[in-house]
């Protein structure tokens, strides 16, 4: 009977030294009799499913950053001398702020949750629109169009990561995470969508002349002054 009362005791002591390895405090109290401080430790800034979701943000981060490269091309090809469309460049480059700003925001959320983002890893997104990418030396209502498929697919991604980070699994979803990108990226992503499609539609519809180069022209003031 001494036998086996001795070991429960033993067992039950151990199932409590597994469970309180998983509190900050008694990882600190055990690094602190040892000489170095584990690089595994449970003192982090890591909670609720962004082990999850951190992938589809990384791979959202790559497309902002590709995005903000290829608006910068369109407002340098806009800004050239044989262009000399001030108003398609002033869009493009602000365009390309934007994304780059918002890659740089997504980067300080994810090391603020204890993440680390990895630009030698390609993160692929199922939302991802795999689609050869066109030349960037395109017209002005060309231009419109591509831009407004990027919004597009930003747009997306945006509404995939919230997806990812609002329905999963009890352990792997993400409130805090979800509640960023609505509040800072999908209502701008709609009304940047609607503002490109109304752009492209208006100047559709102005080139529709035996000679568009006026309405063109006239667009682009129209650019410079928004």
């Amino acid at each position: 009977m001494k036998l086996f009362v001795a070991l429960a005791l033993i067992a039950s002591l151990g199932s409590l030294a597994s469970a309180n390895e998983e509190f900050c405090q008694n990882n600190v109290v055990t690094a602190c009799s040892s000489s170095t401080f584990s690089a595994n430790s449970i003192c982090n800034a890591r909670f609720a499913g962004v082990d999850h979701v951190e992938p589809e943000v990384q791979a959202y981060i790559n497309s902002q950053l590709t995005k903000s490269y290829d608006y910068l091309l369109l407002a340098t090809h806009f800004n050239s001398y044989q262009k000399n469309r001030p108003g398609f460049q002033k869009l493009y480059q602000g365009l390309s702020d934007r994304s780059f700003d918002d890659s740089i925001a997504l980067i300080k959320q994810i090391t603020k949750r204890g993440g680390v983002v990895d630009f030698n890893t390609r993160h692929e997104s199922p939302a991802s629109v795999l689609t050869k990418r066109p030349t960037l030396e395109v017209d002005e209502l060309h231009s419109l169009a591509l831009a407004l498929d990027n919004e597009k697919q930003l747009a997306v991604g945006a509404t995939h990561v919230h997806t990812r980070a609002t329905h999963q699994a009890r352990d792997e979803h993400d409130p805090e995470l979800a509640h960023y990108m609505e509040e800072n990226f999908l209502s701008k992503q709609a009304d940047t969508v609607r503002t490109l499609s109304g752009y492209a539609n208006d100047l559709a519809k102005l080139m529709k002349v035996q000679d568009p180069s006026l309405s063109v022209y006239l667009f682009d003031e129209y650019l410079q002054k928004q």
